[in-house]
């Protein structure tokens, strides 16, 4: 009878992270943080930071680099900074539907 050795059995890894081309919609809002005039930032719960993404609404989209993380409101997909907000025509409601790639 044949013992197994060291190589006679193979164990297959696979992790799975997030999809970095997943795309996903729900609600966002927009925080007045500290930051630099203008810039487009953003807080995403699971992707990575120094990414970007492209976030839609409407007739209207951006492209802004996730530097936190966020938000922490149930039901709420992205957290956009200020610049980012005024470029999506978000400021005077607060929270729009958005899609985010």
């Amino acid at each position: 009878m044949r013992r197994p050795g060291l190589f006679s059995t193979l164990l297959l890894f696979v992790f799975v992270g997030p999809d970095p081309v997943r795309a996903e919609s729900g609600l966002a809002s927009y925080y007045g943080g500290a930051g630099k005039r203008g810039e487009m930032t953003c807080a995403h719960r699971t992707r990575p930071f120094g990414s970007f993404v492209t976030v839609s609404s409407r007739s209207y989209s951006i492209r802004c680099r996730i530097n936190d993380r966020g938000p922490f409101v149930r039901g709420r997909v992205i957290d956009v900074s200020l610049g980012a907000a005024r470029a999506l025509h978000m400021l005077k409601s607060g929270v729009i539907r958005v899609s985010v790639e």
